[in-house]
């Protein structure tokens, strides 16, 4: 009778290939969340420059507000109307007291707009309203 000649068992290593992948796939998706998460600046608006203005650091609980030339709302990237945005503030007003806006206008803006959306923040309850603007050289 002849029987299977057992084989030496092999020595488990510490397989690196899939370490390698699985921190590549991480790394890719926080690059990706970080370019999300960095503030929001519609390309189109262009903000009036001031010599006293200071770089404002983010905080979780601020959002950011552009308004074009036109007039158009912007928020999270897509065109709001004013009463969307009055119910979405009040929602916001109601979770977080201190919740933060930045107001983003366009240097061709009508002062108008700029003031229905300020009308539209304290009606929702939203008090810290701050103006961007940027730095002169």
């Amino acid at each position: 009778m002849k029987f299977r000649s057992r084989s030496e068992p092999t020595a488990v290593a510490f397989q690196v290939a899939p370490m390698v992948d699985i921190l590549l796939v991480l790394l890719c998706f926080f690059v990706v969340t970080w370019s999300m998460a960095r503030k929001e600046n519609e390309l189109d608006v262009r903000v009036p420059s001031a010599q006293a203005g200071q770089e404002s650091n983010p905080v979780v609980n601020q959002t950011v507000l552009n308004i074009k030339a036109d007039g158009t709302i912007v928020l999270d990237r897509k065109t709001i109307t004013k009463d969307a945005l009055q119910a979405k503030l009040k929602s916001l007003a109601a979770l977080y007291p201190d919740y933060a806006i930045i107001l983003r206008g366009d240097v061709k803006t009508d002062y108008d707009h700029i003031v229905q959306v300020l009308d539209t923040c304290r009606a929702a309850g939203i008090w810290n309203v701050a103006f961007a603007t940027n730095k002169t050289d």
